[in-house]
């Protein structure tokens, strides 16, 4: 099972590589984590048409993705998942053969057919955090639940 993250904004803090670095480092041989980062769409400076920027943004979503990916979207108003949930899940994809595809949308968010097209929505958290920090926050969580998947103790259980 591979797993690649899609994310609009190509240039991020140093400590926001490292950390994503690190966690996919951890990830087993079997379940290697990847990132894509696209160029976010150009916004002039007095603004404009978000709802164009996204159609760009999904544009270059779109061409990132495999066909045949399962495709996860995280969104604000997705579905959240406990850890142990996250593990469950990703167990029943890697049992069904799924390579998965997250997305992580630019500063505007993303156009509502990426959304539509998922097959799953899905929210780290009801906060708004940084594009940054959800990729942090999304690797950790992945190498988190291929740890459970691995049988390695638990902290709550």
């Amino acid at each position: 099972m591979k797993l690649q993250i899609i994310a609009v904004g190509h240039r991020m803090p140093g400590w926001v590589d490292a950390a994503f670095g690190d966690y996919a480092k951890r990830m087993p041989r079997e379940m290697p984590l990847q990132l894509k980062a696209l160029k976010p769409a150009a916004r002039p400076a007095g603004g404009g048409d978000s709802a164009r920027w996204m159609e760009i943004e999904a544009a270059r979503i779109d061409e990132a993705m495999s066909a045949a990916a399962l495709r996860v979207v995280l969104d604000e108003r997705g579905r959240g998942l406990t850890t142990r949930a996250l593990a469950e899940l990703m167990g029943r994809w890697r049992s069904e053969g799924c390579d998965i595809c997250f997305v992580i949308g630019g500063a505007d968010g993303l156009a509502e057919r990426i959304k539509q097209g998922a097959d799953m929505l899905w929210s780290l958290s009801p906060l708004t955090l940084p594009h940054g920090l959800a990729r942090v926050i999304l690797a950790e969580q992945l190498y988190r639940a291929s740890t459970l998947l691995a049988g390695h103790p638990y902290h709550r259980d």
